[in-house]
C-alpha cells in the first residue's frame, strides 16, 4: 500500500507504527531498491519547502521536492546548486540516496551538507557534515530511516553554453572530459566511437578537433529534439542547460531500463575496449549509452568513493528479459576494472565497497529492527564475514 502523508506528524505516526515501511521518490529507479513487503509512503505530499539561508550559502528543502522545482526557485533568488540532475524530474532525496550523479562532475550528493531522519519510532535526527557518521549516511540506500529535508550547499547562479559535437573519436576521451563544466558522450555502440558529445561549459568555446552539430540533437538519434535543453551555444541560466531535458517536457523516450557501472577514470578507455565483442548483442536491445567522467568523493556507498570513475550508462528497449540475459555479459567484461553499479538501476553484481562493514555497523545502530530494510538493500547490510 501507498500512503500519501501530508504533514511530518502523519508521517511519522506512520513510520512507528509500520512493521515494514520504505519512501517512495518519483519512481524513476530501475531496480528494486523501492521495493518492500511493507509500507510505502510518498513524500510528493509533504509541504515543499525550500529555506533559502544566505549567509550560509545553503537551502534546507523537502525530500519529495523535485530538481527542477528547487532549481527555479533558486535560480529566482540568486542562487545557484554546484550539480544538477540530467532528469530535472526526480526527487532530491531519491537521488541522494542512489549516488546519482547528475551532470557536472561530481555526485549530487556530494552537495549535501545536513540530513533530517526520521528513525524506527517516529522520532527525528539529523546529521551535519562533520560528524564521523556523514558519510555513511547519505547515500543510505533509504535503509537509515525516511529522510524529510535535506540542506544542500549553494552557489551564486551562472550562466552555461551548451553545444553538440558529432561523430567524436574514442581516443578523444581525455581532451573530451576537460572540454567544459560537464560533459556527455553519447554511442549506439554501432561503431567504436561516439556518435554526439553534449558540451556544457561556462564560456562560450568552440573546439576546433569536433566537429559542431547545426541542428538540436536528441541523444537517440531517431528522436526530435524538442524535449531537450537548448544547445548551438545560446548561453542561458545554469538551471536551463545543466540538464539533458526540459521540465516541462517528459524525459528521455518513455519506455525503457537503464542500468549503469563506475569504473576507475584510468580503466575507462579499456573498460570501453572490453565492451567492444558485445557491440552487436548490446544494440539488439539498446537505445542510447552515455558516458560521463565523476570526482571522487569520500561518502560510504558513493559509486565514485575514493577514485575519479568513468560512468558508463546504458539506457534499454523496454524488454527485460533480454536486458537480464545480456546484464552478466557486460559485468563479465567490466570485472577487471572493479566496477560498481548505480544502485537505482539494473544489475546483478555484488559490488565490495570500502566502507561496507562501517555501513552495515551503521544501519545496525541506527535500524537494528530492520523496519527500513528490503530484499535488495540486506547483502549491503549484512556484516562481512
Amino acid at each position: 500500500m501507498i500512503h500519501h502523508p501530508s504533514t511530518v506528524d502523519e508521517l511519522r505516526t506512520l513510520v512507528a507504527s509500520s512493521k515494514r515501511i520504505r519512501a517512495l521518490g518519483t519512481s524513476h529507479s530501475f531496480s528494486d531498491i523501492g521495493s518492500t513487503t511493507g509500507d510505502l509512503v510518498s513524500l510528493a505530499g509533504l509541504p515543499a519547502a525550500i529555506d533559502i539561508d544566505s549567509s550560509a550559502a545553503t537551502v534546507r528543502v523537502a525530500a519529495g521536492v523535485r530538481y527542477g522545482e528547487l532549481a527555479t526557485h533558486l535560480h529566482a533568488a540568486g542562487w545557484a546548486l554546484p550539480n544538477l540532475a540530467s532528469l530535472p524530474h526526480i526527487s532530491i532525496a531519491g537521488a541522494v540516496a542512489t549516488g546519482t550523479h547528475g551532470s557536472g562532475t561530481q555526485n549530487l550528493a556530494t552537495s549535501v551538507s545536513a540530513l533530517e531522519i526520521l528513525g524506527p519510532d517516529g522520532e527525528g535526527w539529523r546529521i551535519d557534515r562533520g560528524d564521523p557518521h556523514f558519510a555513511g549516511c547519505v547515500v543510505s540506500l533509504g535503509a537509515l530511516g525516511i529522510v524529510t529535508h535535506l540542506t544542500l550547499d549553494l552557489l551564486p547562479t551562472f550562466e552555461v553554453y551548451q553545444r553538440v559535437y558529432l561523430d567524436v573519436p574514442r581516443e578523444r576521451l581525455p581532451e573530451a572530459f576537460k572540454a567544459g563544466y560537464s560533459v556527455s558522450l553519447f554511442t549506439d555502440w554501432a561503431r567504436p566511437g561516439f556518435t554526439q558529445m553534449w558540451v556544457k561549459s561556462l564560456d562560450f568555446r568552440v573546439l576546433d578537433w569536433a566537429t559542431p552539430a547545426r541542428e538540436p540533437k536528441h541523444p537517440i538519434e531517431a528522436m526530435p529534439a524538442d524535449a531537450c535543453t537548448e544547445q548551438l551555444g545560446v548561453p542561458g541560466p545554469w538551471h536551463l542547460r545543466l540538464p539533458h531535458f526540459r521540465l516541462s517536457h517528459v524525459p528521455s523516450s518513455g519506455q525503457e531500463w537503464q542500468s549503469e557501472y563506475f569504473v576507475p577514470l584510468g580503466a575507462g578507455p579499456s573498460a570501453l575496449d572490453a565492451l567492444d565483442p558485445l557491440r552487436a548483442k548490446l544494440g539488439e536491445v539498446l537505445q542510447v549509452s552515455e558516458v560521463r567522467l565523476i570526482l571522487a568523493d569520500d561518502l560510504w556507498l558513493s559509486p565514485a568513493n575514493g577514485r575519479d570513475s568513468m560512468a558508463i550508462h546504458f539506457t534499454w528497449r523496454r524488454d527485460r528479459a533480454r536486458v537480464d540475459a545480456l546484464l552478466p555479459f557486460i559485468e563479465e567484461r567490466l570485472a577487471p576494472f572493479d566496477p560498481r553499479p548505480h544502485w537505482g538501476k539494473l544489475f546483478h553484481l555484488g559490488p565490495v565497497y570500502p566502507r561496507q562493514a562501517d555501513f552495515a555497523a551503521l544501519v545496525a545502530s541506527r535500524d537494528p529492527g530492520g523496519k527500513f530494510r528490503n530484499d535488495f538493500v540486506r547483502p549491503w547490510t549484512a556484516p562481512r564475514l
